[in-house]
């Protein structure tokens, strides 16, 4: 996008000072005392070095803010003016002594060599030699009749892009919306189409530099269906323009965000690296790559001749940012987040062969944009009281797991040699109470209920036990800390790292049995969840996931955390849980699903009904390549449960096939 700023800068300048009464100095000291006071850039006093005729041509007023003005809006700094030697006037009226001028602007360094005329005269009781000023003083070839021109031209904004070179951000056709001042009739019409207040609208045609005749800009539409409905209106104009669109719109608008016009903070930030007007990145990867996406603006600055000729002193060229490719599969996430059907909730998946990230999302997502065009109050105050909160990034969070840890918990037992897999328990009922403590179960588990299954029945008590008397709270926590509790997850976008507790240790028998089967106050981000559970396809190895195609994949975050025989035994249990118990809807003909469950109660100690959280973490058993993991929120509703997520799991498989 180019910008020109118009200056009125016609600038013939110039400088006085007092000369004193004591012995006159020569031109070269008087120079080098104007000098000191052009590098600070400080132009009231340098005014008073000024001849009388430049102070006939230039008032005070006039020298000072039009100097200041241009110096401001090119962003002058490092001022830089060095006498070079020379011989000694010998003129008693006249000298002229050559410098070097040198600064940096907006559009680059700028030097040039310049002689500076000086006249010795006699300005009230004082005889002294004052500069004759003109406009080159402040750009080279600068003349009283020229105009300065800033224009900027913004580099091109990076794309991003999928793993198979699909855009999940780039730049597209767009229409900027704007209304001809003073002929606009029906603006509560208009108002409706752009989706803004009329108010909103009144007050942009009203603004103070509107003159009738004038295109005032109201927003930026991609939409082809309102903007043809609004080109029909008398007194509307449409102009194409390059905008910054997302082809996936909701289903990864977490994920990649959204860019907007700088802030005044992001600006000072940024120390002047960005320039008002410019678009910076202002949520997900648009903001977490922003330095790298963004391109660098070139600059020129432009002196415009009386005769329509014009000069370049000084130019920049634009650069552009750079096109940065995800791990991400576009298809597959589009597929994961309507099969969801946008109920609240996060999914991720993951290839658990090399730790590439394929889908990581948040559900219900939100139109990029409606924000990048300018969202109206009404239009945000809607979406922020949206119970669903399409707004909050879900797969940033974390959340108590539910039996998604139980195969977790019997990999820390199996590693750390506490567990023994074939020891049975006799359990009667739903309802235990274990060293003081209450422990209910969903269903009955045939006998005899050891590890295997209580995996495929999902045994709360069986986990309880096992934890409590086997396990124990040391070898269990440290098992949990080498699997990344604790720890942020070494990933390019920032997610909240899991938690065994809020402080990270485990304080009584009851926490110890509540945290075995993923309740208590564990928390677990999505995408770690997914992670871990590599350990059952790679015999012990959790790879640091990666997001960006430039990083090394298959980099192991986590090593060593089971061993093979125990990794297939777990393995064996997961197909069963799907296959031979309570999980349903994930035994589908077109893919050999196994996985896990879990359901996270969420309700508060003496309640019978709160919300709950359904999980599935599954995979297919045949091609073992991708790893999927779907939380979603409120499954007591209709009664769904977990078993609903591991349709929607087993749905992604298929669509993978």
């Amino acid at each position: 996008m180019k910008r020109t700023i118009p200056f009125l800068l016609s600038a013939t300048f110039g400088v006085t000072l007092l000369a004193g009464c004591q012995d006159q100095p020569t031109p070269e000291e008087r120079l080098d005392a104007y000098i000191k006071l052009w590098e600070k850039q400080d132009y009231d006093k340098m005014y008073t070095y000024a001849s009388t005729a430049t102070k006939k041509e230039y008032g005070k007023k006039e020298f000072i803010d039009r100097t200041k003005q241009l110096s401001k809006s090119l962003d002058i700094k490092k001022l830089s003016v060095e006498r070079k030697k020379t011989k000694e006037a010998t003129d008693d009226e006249k000298a002229s002594l050559p410098v070097r001028i040198s600064f940096d602007t907006v559009a680059g360094a700028v030097a040039y060599d310049k002689q500076v005329p000086l006249t010795f005269e006699k300005q009230g009781e004082t005889e002294n030699w004052f500069i004759d000023w003109d406009s080159s003083f402040v750009l080279k070839d600068f003349k009283k009749e020229d105009k300065v021109q800033l224009q900027t031209v913004e580099g091109k904004r990076g794309d991003l892009l999928d793993a198979n070179d699909k855009p999940l951000a780039t730049s597209g056709k767009g229409y900027a919306v704007g209304a001809t001042a003073g002929q606009l009739k029906d603006v509560e019409q208009v108002a409706e189409l752009l989706d803004r207040p009329t108010s909103s609208v009144e007050d942009s045609l009203k603004a103070s530099w509107v003159k009738d005749g004038q295109f005032v800009p109201l927003k930026t539409l991609t939409d082809e269906t309102t903007v043809s409905k609004l080109r029909d209106i008398p007194g509307i104009s449409v102009k194409e323009t390059e905008v910054r669109t997302y082809p996936l719109g909701k289903a990864a608008s977490h994920l990649i965000g959204y860019i907007g016009s700088a802030t005044a903070d992001e600006i000072k930030e940024s120390k002047n690296k960005i320039q008002a007007g410019e678009q910076v990145g202002k949520r997900g990867l648009e903001q977490v790559l922003d330095d790298r996406l963004r391109g660098e603006a070139g600059a020129s600055i432009i002196l415009q001749k009386k005769d329509g000729s014009s000069v370049t002193v000084a130019e920049t060229k634009p650069a552009d940012g750079e096109d940065i490719p995800l791990t991400i599969d576009a298809t597959l996430q589009k597929k994961t987040y309507d099969t969801m059907k946008e109920d609240p909730g996060t999914a991720s998946a993951i290839d658990p062969r090399t730790g590439e990230t394929r889908v990581l999302l948040s559900s219900p997502g939100f139109d990029p944009s409606e924000f990048m065009s300018g969202i109206s109050q009404a239009r945000l105050d809607e979406l922020t009281q949206d119970p669903d909160q399409p707004l909050l990034n879900r797969f940033t969070s974390a959340f108590a797991p539910g039996s998604t840890q139980k195969p977790l918990t019997a990999a820390v037992g199996l590693k750390s040699g506490t567990l023994d897999p074939e020891k049975a328990y006799t359990i009667n009922g739903l309802k235990n109470k274990i060293d003081g403590f209450n422990v209910t179960r969903i269903h009955e588990t045939p006998a005899p209920v050891n590890l295997h299954n209580a995996l495929v029945y999902s045994d709360n008590i069986y986990f309880a036990r096992s934890t409590l008397e086997q396990v124990g709270t040391k070898a269990f926590t440290s098992g949990l800390e080498a699997l990344g509790y604790g720890e942020k997850l070494p990933f390019a976008y920032p997610l909240r790292a899991s938690q065994i507790s809020n402080d990270g240790t485990i304080a009584s028998d009851g926490q110890l049995m509540d945290t075995s089967y993923g309740q208590g106050q564990m928390l677990t981000n999505i995408l770690h969840l997914t992670s871990m559970y590599e350990i059952f396809l790679t015999d012990g190895t959790i790879y640091r996931p990666t997001l960006l195609q430039e990083e090394k994949t298959k980099q192991v975050f986590k090593k060593d955390l089971l061993d093979a025989k125990d990794a297939k035994m777990i393995r064996d249990d997961l197909y069963d849980v799907v296959h031979n118990g309570y999980t349903l809807p994930a035994d589908i003909k077109e893919v050999d699903v196994a996985g896990k469950t879990g359901t996270a109660e969420l309700k508060k100690a003496g309640e019978t009904d709160g919300k709950e959280n359904g999980f599935f973490v599954g995979y297919d058993n045949d091609k073992k390549d991708l790893l999927v993991a779907i939380m979603i929120e409120s499954v007591e509703k209709e009664d769904r449960g977990s078993p609903y997520v591991s349709g929607l799991v087993a749905e992604v498989l298929k669509q993978n096939r």
